[in-house]
């Protein structure tokens, strides 16, 4: 299914059939899970959304305190949307997008959103061995590669004035010269780049073990129940929220549909829309000899060529990105919620990826062994949408991460869960200011997802 974006009253909803993404060739058994077999009818919080936003809400809600009635309802299966689909990559961004958002907001906003991407990487490692999670969860340095010796120039000029500021965090960022992108990145061609600290992971995983917690006290996992309406006003103190398989009336809603938003919250249809992209896997031929990479790449070929990527302990390379190859069509990838389908003018770009970009993998016979594409939530200023939903009280949302998610959601998460629990205001959470949602971002004033 592909949206329509002539069609003002047409909202993307998840597709019925799906590529299978590498992280979801064994299903988890909750992948299917119902709690109980008929649909509650009522609740405290109902949770919309099955993927990282849903299951770190559901896990911090119980971990807040008293424990409410939640439910949480998934259109498909259990984490098949964006995040059953992505790179892998808990990577954050220091100082890429940052210099868009000091111009634009001042620096001090700007270096919130930077340290609280960063601290992601203590909070996810610091959650994966309290919670004894297997999800392969790896701390990297992360290398951000430049193909374009003019683009690598501004990159360093902003990065050398982020050091001028006397930013603690810049510390971690190191220069490469040519020489030692080659050498160390063994990227051919390379002009330059900077490494910092980073993460990947198996984010199905990660997901599936977040729920079973949640499961653990008292969360009711609905799956393959799709929300069709949310009604336009409350009865009796409650949302009424039709479902396929009947009406689940709440008291709070958190929405965690991410690329699906409009589709239920239709005041954020020029906020946050649904774009497409592919990601693959790729695996060096049985026997043959190939270069061990360190463990996560961006690869920036100009001005808006990127290619994200990240290298398992089993040999085999995660790797996705391209839009460049295709952003002229906009049809393939613009308001597209079709996640059943490749995207035919970069299909076949993976393909002999690793012998052309990679020394040491000219005779590795590498192969793509998995591709598939997912749906996006971009929002119009790049920046995630976190807070109480305008105008709706007891409405949340958690949505428009912009291929992005991975160092962002897991406390955005924790915060709408504080402000839907105990009520506490947005500032309260000590979430970046930028990332609260209102009513003048409904109408965007920037639209970045072309630019």
């Amino acid at each position: 299914m592909t949206a329509k974006t002539e069609s003002s009253n047409f909202y993307p909803q998840p597709a019925t059939g799906s590529s299978r993404p590498f992280w979801r060739t064994t299903p988890h058994a909750l992948d299917n899970h119902r709690t109980t077999e008929n649909l509650p009818s009522e609740t405290d919080i109902l949770i919309i959304g099955g993927g990282y936003a849903g299951a770190s809400t559901a896990y911090h809600l119980f971990q807040e305190g008293s424990a409410p009635r939640v439910v949480l309802l998934e259109a498909r299966e259990l984490c098949s949307g964006a995040t059953g689909r992505n790179g892998g990559h808990l990577r954050p961004d220091l100082y890429a997008i940052t210099s868009k958002y000091a111009e634009r907001y001042g620096l001090e906003a700007a270096v919130e959103v930077v340290r609280f991407e960063m601290s992601h990487l203590k909070e996810i490692a610091n959650l994966v061995e309290k919670e004894n999670i297997d999800c392969e969860f790896t701390l990297a340095r992360s290398l951000d590669i430049y193909m374009d010796e003019d683009e690598l120039a501004k990159r360093k000029e902003f990065v050398d004035y982020l050091r001028v500021q006397g930013l603690d965090f810049m510390d971690d960022v190191k220069y490469m010269s040519e020489q030692e992108v080659q050498e160390k990145a063994h990227v051919r061609n390379a002009k330059g780049g900077f490494s910092f600290s980073a993460g990947h992971l198996w984010p199905y995983k990660l997901i599936t073990q977040l729920i079973t917690i949640a499961l653990s006290h008292g969360l009711n996992l609905q799956t393959h129940t799709q929300v069709l309406e949310i009604g336009s006003t409350r009865k009796n103190g409650l949302w009424p929220v039709t479902t396929n398989r009947g009406t689940i009336n709440a008291q709070k809603i958190i929405l965690a549909t991410n690329a699906f938003t409009k589709a239920l919250a239709p005041e954020y249809s020029q906020a946050i829309i649904p774009c497409k992209g592919l990601c693959t896997q790729i695996e060096a031929a049985p026997g043959k000899p190939f270069q061990r990479l360190p463990e996560t790449y961006a690869i920036r070929h100009g001005p808006g060529a990127f290619i994200y990527q990240i290298s398992r302990k089993d040999g085999s390379i995660i790797v996705g990105g391209a839009q460049y190859r295709y952003k002229d069509d906009l049809g393939v990838w613009y308001d597209n919620s079709d996640d059943g389908s490749l995207i035919p003018q970069v299909e076949g770009y993976f393909d002999g990826y690793m012998q052309r970009t990679f020394f040491g993998w000219e005779d590795s016979g590498a192969v793509v062994k998995h591709k598939w594409t997912g749906v996006m939530g971009y929002s119009a200023d790049s920046l995630p949408h976190v807070g109480e939903v305008p105008e709706k009280p007891g409405q949340f949302i958690a949505a428009g991460f912009n291929g992005h998610g991975m160092p962002v959601v897991f406390l955005s998460a924790k915060g709408v869960a504080k402000m839907a629990l105990k009520r506490v205001s947005f500032k309260e959470t000590g979430l970046p200011r930028l990332f609260e949602t209102s009513i003048e971002r409904l109408d965007p004033i920037y639209n970045d997802i072309f630019g």
